[in-house]
């Protein structure tokens, strides 16, 4: 999986978002740049005829904020997960996020030597994962159908299931799907010609990337389903793009778990 990918640097995409929890149901559209280890913007966007950017999430460096526009609040503070459920509604880590929007399974720290692999009679690898600091985790990992003959060592492999749990509690689960070919973005360039272009953020590069990536959180009940209409790999990071100053006229709310 980590050599399938290891040209990816990250992705940028437009998506529909379907999402549940307590709190309700949202639907709508994204605009996100995800970029490794755990660089973060995901702006939603209000319905048509509008289409104006409505609330947007960032993530650098281990700090978070949130600006909502409908609620005219800022939110800041640590990078948790139960931050970035504010806007995505399944408290995952910021790392972990930016692996599965990229289709990679996110690994718990473990010794290779620990690793169990079998092979499913359903057409996949299962990788079993006991971490060192007492959680365990399941990889479902698919060849290509171009490599699916090939020996194991030549195999490129898209990631199907995710499945991580602690002391029996499943922490997390994540089901990827409708895999399709895509490509690093083009450089970025200025319409107007008086900025020089942003190159991509990594080299040519030309991998799978799931469409569907639904990601479930039983013990907060919730539940997010990213659909990529357009996503692109290794995209241009124009400077800011992972932070976001403070607008005027908003009320700026310090925020961390259960606040």
């Amino acid at each position: 999986m980590k050599a399938t990918y290891q040209c990816e640097r990250g992705v940028k995409g437009d998506a529909k978002v379907d999402s549940f929890s307590d709190r309700g149901r949202i639907r709508g559209k994204l605009l996100l740049f995800a970029s490794r280890p755990s660089r973060l913007r995901i702006d939603l966007v209000s319905p048509p005829p509008f289409n104006s950017i409505i609330s947007t999430l960032t993530t650098d460096d281990g700090h978070f904020s949130l600006l909502d526009l409908r609620e005219h609040k800022f939110y800041e503070g640590p990078a948790t997960a139960c931050n970035i459920a504010r806007l995505t509604e399944v408290p995952l880590e910021a790392h972990a996020l930016v692996s599965l929007l990229g289709g990679q399974a996110p690994l718990l720290v473990h010794r290779d030597s620990d690793l169990q692999m079998e092979w499913s009679s359903e057409g996949y690898y299962v990788v079993r994962i006991p971490s060192t600091r007492g959680a365990n985790e399941e990889v479902h990992l698919a060849p290509t159908p171009a490599d699916f003959q090939k020996p194991w060592s030549a195999q490129r492999l898209r990631v199907l299931d995710v499945r991580v749990a602690q002391q029996g509690i499943e922490l997390y689960h994540a089901s990827l799907g409708a895999h399709e070919w895509t490509a690093t973005a083009p450089a970025q360039v200025d319409p107007d010609g008086i900025d020089p272009p942003i190159p991509p953020s990594g080299p040519p590069c030309s991998v799978e990337v799931p469409r569907k990536i639904q990601i479930e959180v039983k013990e907060s009940a919730g539940d997010v389903l990213f659909r990529y209409e357009d996503v692109k790999v290794n995209p241009p990071l124009p400077p800011g793009v992972f932070s976001q100053p403070v607008p005027a006229a908003v009320e700026r709310i310090f925020v961390d778990c259960g606040v």
